[in-house]
């Protein structure tokens, strides 16, 4: 399918939304999410985007009402796969190997999606587009974005005692990991990170709020090292490395900012809440007790890895 074969369909779907969920509640068709894998990027067990989304796949396999159509390197193989999509979900690098931005038109496609009433999501590095040219638009979709030398990406272990009441949350336990947890967000002007808010219809909610340690504000960030004022001014505040928001269109979004570690995937608060986070973007309804998922053996972790240098080789 070309590009304006897609747009046509697009158009099409958008012009009638109450036929067509009336068709889908009638056909009883799974929701179907598009989880969209980046090319490899980093150093071993870092950034494993590919083996990252086949174990979720495969933990998502059992959810009632769920089908995932799982693609890697950057893009779907056929964007004909976007015409009955609930939801898109991208874990990837960001900026302009981000899978939205790295292809003519791609922006527009999402964004045609999004108006439609589409899921978005973005996992850690995708979090992060160029301010100007899809900073506006990342925020309209999934209500804010990583933005250059204002937000910042250090490596630090960030605690979650507490949790809002959001299906993303049902059964996820505190928990504390290391990661390389992004902060700082350039929010939708009017969402609270700390709390729940609404601005022009959409619906915001910090989904994991953590307090980063004086030392972490300090630096050094992973890129560039920091520190940055800013930043250092703001020490003792909570900040938001997850969130979600209902938009105004029927669609959801979420952003993630961990993600870097893959071994992480063996924590079960850290897998469980992407896993709910998944479900809800596509409007599949997560169980009162979250969705659970049989654990990351040491073997799984290692398994489906890209072939990647070691650091000391990597060009």
């Amino acid at each position: 399918m070309n590009r304006s074969e897609f747009l046509r369909l697009v158009f099409a779907a958008s012009v009638a939304p109450t036929f067509a969920s009336a068709k889908t509640a009638a056909s009883g068709r799974p929701r179907k999410l598009v989880l969209i894998a980046g090319p490899p990027s980093h150093p071993p067990l870092m950034h494993e985007f590919r083996a990252g989304t086949i174990l979720l796949e495969e933990r998502l396999r059992s959810v009632p009402g769920l089908e995932v159509d799982r693609h890697e390197m950057g893009w779907v193989t056929d964007e004909a796969t976007f015409a009955d999509a609930d939801a898109v979900v991208c874990f990837s690098d960001g900026n302009k190997r981000h899978p939205v931005l790295a292809g003519e038109g791609r922006l527009d496609t999402m964004e045609g999606l999004a108006g439609r009433g589409v899921g978005f999501g973005c996992m850690h590095f995708a979090v992060e587009v160029p301010k100007d040219t899809a900073g506006p638009q990342f925020r309209k979709m999934i209500g804010g974005a990583y933005e250059h030398l204002w937000s910042c990406n250090p490596i630090w272990e960030a605690r979650f005692d507490s949790f809002p009441e959001h299906p993303i949350t049902r059964g996820v336990e505190p928990f504390s990991i290391q990661d390389e947890w992004y902060f700082n967000m350039r929010f939708t002007e009017g969402f609270d990170a700390e709390g729940p808010s609404e601005v022009d219809g959409v619906r915001f909610t910090p989904v994991l709020v953590a307090t980063p340690t004086d030392a972490t504000r300090d630096g050094k960030y992973v890129h560039p090292k920091g520190p940055y004022p800013h930043i250092q001014a703001a020490k003792g505040r909570k900040e938001a490395v997850m969130w979600a928001v209902e938009r105004p269109d029927g669609g959801r979004g979420f952003g993630f900012t961990g993600g870097h570690f893959h071994a992480n995937w063996q924590n079960d608060a850290f897998r469980k809440v992407i896993l709910n986070a998944l479900c809800w973007v596509a409007k599949v309804d997560v169980p009162a007790g979250g969705v659970e998922s049989a654990p990351v053996s040491d073997a799984e972790i290692v398994r489906n890895l890209d072939d990647k240098k070691p650091k000391s080789q990597a060009g």
